[in-house]
């Protein structure tokens, strides 16, 4: 099994790793002073003007993001997928999605509407075709919905990840944060690994 930092495999590697992991799941982030899911709706109440009524989280997780983003918009109706189902599990239990889907983010999810917002907050180190996802999420925003997610500084600069979003035609950037702290108590990112968060808009 290869690192978080490195890269876990393909999708099944990732599913087991995320299955494995999923009973201290919260727990190790806590410890690692994962702050993205925090940043990331400071972001979002900064920059969207409206409440939003529907969120889809894409690779949701056990729903650290949602936890801090109904904080602040207790009546929006959120969405999640992730690929590990043991992961799943704990989100149902939490409560805080109304449906939630086994599905890899840069699977097409059937929708049942649009969404206001859509979020990708700590999984972009996995995608393998950015086009592609961009364009799923353009399909399931509503029109001037908002797309936030999270990319780690040092995958940006290998991939030239700047070129990638001037290319995007659907979309206007609104934010671009400076590199911030990932996972600074682990001991393989420590400083060294930085995230940016970014907002993009649906035009």
């Amino acid at each position: 099994m290869k690192s978080l930092r490195k890269g876990i495999g393909n999708k099944k590697d990732i599913e087991k790793y995320y299955d494995n992991w999923s009973s201290s799941y919260d727990e190790t982030l806590y410890k690692w002073n994962y702050k993205a899911p925090l940043q990331s709706v400071k972001i979002l109440k900064k920059y969207i003007k409206s409440k939003p009524k529907f969120i889809l989280d894409l690779a949701c997780g056990t729903g650290l993001f949602v936890d801090k983003f109904l904080q602040v918009y207790p009546d929006c109706i959120c969405d999640g997928s992730d690929i590990s189902r043991k992961i799943l599990d704990i989100s149902k239990r939490n409560g805080k999605y109304r449906y939630l889907y086994k599905k890899s983010f840069e699977n097409k999810i059937q929708i049942v509407n649009k969404y206001s917002v859509v979020s990708l907050i700590g999984a972009m180190t996995y995608c393998k075709n950015h086009q592609s996802l961009f364009k799923l999420v353009s399909y399931y925003l509503a029109k001037n919905g908002y797309f936030i997610f999270t990319h780690r500084v040092d995958l940006w600069k290998e991939l030239k990840f700047d070129n990638v979003l001037e290319k995007l035609t659907d979309f206007n950037s609104i934010y671009i944060s400076r590199p911030l702290n990932y996972l600074p108590n682990n001991k393989d990112f420590g400083s060294d690994i930085k995230i940016r968060i970014v907002l993009l808009k649906k035009k």
